[in-house]
């Protein structure tokens, strides 16, 4: 029988679901079960695709060109688990998916209600993922806060699961809150009240994870158990991780939550092995060098925005064991004279611009170029962080001081980056980028290809805008040269300073492969020149 452990949050958002989730997935993992993980979310948007930074965090993209939560970064990130547009599940997609149906007639004439075909629609999608031949468990998260109007279709059809599967089959594991009051003491009334209203849908938690910011006395685990009718070891403490979250699924080991779940599932508990997560952990503690890297964007303001290029930072720090200290720099509000520039990325050791959409703060970005460029900085450039890269240069160099992108000025008497041929009739704008995995050929003697050590790659891209080939030739002729291309030469897919240490911009993300136990190749050896970079600045300064 098909296992599944249905995560839900209480109280409020941003509890840390998806990190618990996918925590939980690692865990199981590390006992050699396989997992599949899935993304809820209660919104109407048929994808995350169109949602602004600022609304939802980062996009996030697999394989297969979906546009999804940032979550399933969190998935990626801690799990081996496959993922595709199977494993993010909205309301817009749901409903989208039955009115059609009803549209082709496929319901003869019945009427069409939320309770059974909205559920029915659920379920099926959620199934197609745990029956993939080997899973072994499948990890629901479901998005929102229960009470709220939004989740409660999924909800009950979390709880038609655990009906139609039974006990023995089907987890409920709910995320809540414990808040601290003005003199310390931890609050159990609103975890009392979450789990009051799920019960009032028909879930009955088997697990509780307790956000707190402390753990949780043994005592107050018993009187939460109580009055929720968990028991008493199922009543976990998710304290507040002060280190990195990649402590977290160590966190929730020690307390046994990965035997629990597989007890309570009428599984084997086999041994485990943790030792990847250890040494992570280990090296982000306890390393005794720190690397400096400014991450310069227009986003800055919310964290989540770059997720995953801040995380993929990290795993470069672990592959070298050092430790790496972000410094976020706005582009919209930085001054651009020299003696600024200089005082903002004094102590820098390394400069990461990565994607965006629209010219908001784009010439901070392109100034952020030329200094590092001319400083011989290590320089990291993904997405529109390699276009302004092409700007610059066709402005400082080539001396097109007009030079720009058409998406930011569509008449530009040189558009240097320009609109993908197959875009410019495109009126819908939610799906239709150049999205997912595709093949890019490096070319012999370039930093990229000394860097991956083989010819042809596969990353996952995200953008409508691309270096025009009008303008190759005459940048690669005066030193911005093409690092690599599409299988078929098409299209410049990275671009690298000629006479530079490390200045590198790619077309694609490959912060969306890169893990904490196997960092991306490019952020670590990124890393490996900021550390360098580093070390000499510390030897100057000594020898001065």
């Amino acid at each position: 029988m098909n296992k599944y452990i249905f995560v839900t949050g209480g109280v409020c958002s941003s509890l840390g679901k998806g990190v618990a989730a996918a925590s939980l997935g690692s865990l199981l993992e590390s006992r050699g079960l396989t997992i599949r993980m899935i993304k809820v979310d209660p919104y109407i948007n048929v994808d995350a695709g169109t949602m602004s930074p600022y609304q939802h965090g980062e996009v996030y993209v697999t394989d297969d060109g979906a546009e999804t939560d940032l979550d399933l970064g969190n998935y990626a990130r801690f799990t081996r688990s496959t993922l595709s547009r199977a494993n993010s599940i909205t309301t817009g997609q749901i409903y989208q998916e039955v009115i059609r149906r009803e549209r082709e007639g496929s319901y003869l004439g019945r009427t069409v209600q939320v309770i059974p075909h909205i559920t029915d629609r659920i379920k099926q999608r959620i199934r197609a993922v745990g029956d993939e031949s080997g899973v072994d468990v499948t990890i629901v998260e479901v998005g929102g806060t229960v009470g709220d109007i939004e989740s409660f279709p999924f909800l009950e059809a979390v709880r038609q699961m655990v009906h139609e599967a039974g006990r023995r089959n089907v987890l409920a594991v709910h995320l809540t809150l414990i808040p601290g009051v003005a003199n310390g003491e931890l609050k159990t009334k609103p975890t009392q009240h979450s789990v009051k209203e799920l019960r009032e849908i028909g879930i009955q938690p088997d697990i509780l994870l307790c956000r707190a910011p402390t753990p949780l006395p043994d005592e107050l685990r018993r009187k939460i158990a109580l009055f929720t009718n968990v028991d008493h070891d199922g009543v976990i403490s998710a304290y507040d991780i002060q280190s990195t979250l990649y402590e977290i699924p160590l966190m929730y080991h020690k307390q046994g939550l990965d035997r629990i779940c597989l007890e309570r599932l009428d599984m084997e508990v086999p041994q485990e092995d943790l030792s990847g997560w250890e040494h992570v952990v280990e090296v982000v503690t306890g390393a005794e060098k720190t690397v400096r890297i400014a991450v310069v964007g227009k986003y800055i303001e919310l964290s989540d925005s770059y997720k995953s290029v801040d995380e993929a930072l990290i795993h470069g720090g672990v592959a070298n064991d050092v430790r790496v200290e972000l410094v976020k720099i706005d582009s919209e509000k930085l001054d651009q004279d020299q003696e600024s520039m200089r005082r903002a990325f004094a102590g820098i050791h390394g400069i990461l611009v990565p994607g965006g959409f629209g010219g908001r703060g784009v010439n901070g970005m392109v100034a952020v170029a030329r200094f590092a460029r001319e400083e011989k900085i290590p320089y990291f450039g993904i997405c529109l962080g390699m276009q302004v890269m092409v700007i610059e240069y066709a402005r400082s160099v080539l001396r097109y001081e007009d030079a720009d992108s058409t998406e930011f000025t569509p008449d530009s008497p040189h558009p240097v980056v320009s609109l993908l041929e197959e875009q410019v009739d495109v009126k819908n704008y939610g799906g239709t980028m150049r999205l997912g995995l595709s093949a890019s050929r490096l070319l012999p003697g370039t930093l990229v290809r000394r860097i991956y050590g083989t010819e042809i790659i596969h990353e996952r891209h995200r953008h409508r805008y691309e270096v025009s080939n009008a303008y190759r030739q005459q940048l690669n002729e005066a030193g911005l040269l093409t690092g690599s291309v599409t299988e078929d030469y098409s299209l410049v897919e990275s671009l690298e300073w000629k006479d530079h240490p490390w200045g590198l911009g790619v077309q694609f993300h490959p912060e969306f492969i890169s893990k904490p136990v196997e960092a991306h190749p490019l952020f670590q050896a990124f890393i490996a020149a900021a550390g360098t970079y580093g070390e000499q600045r510390a030897g100057d300064a000594d020898a001065g």
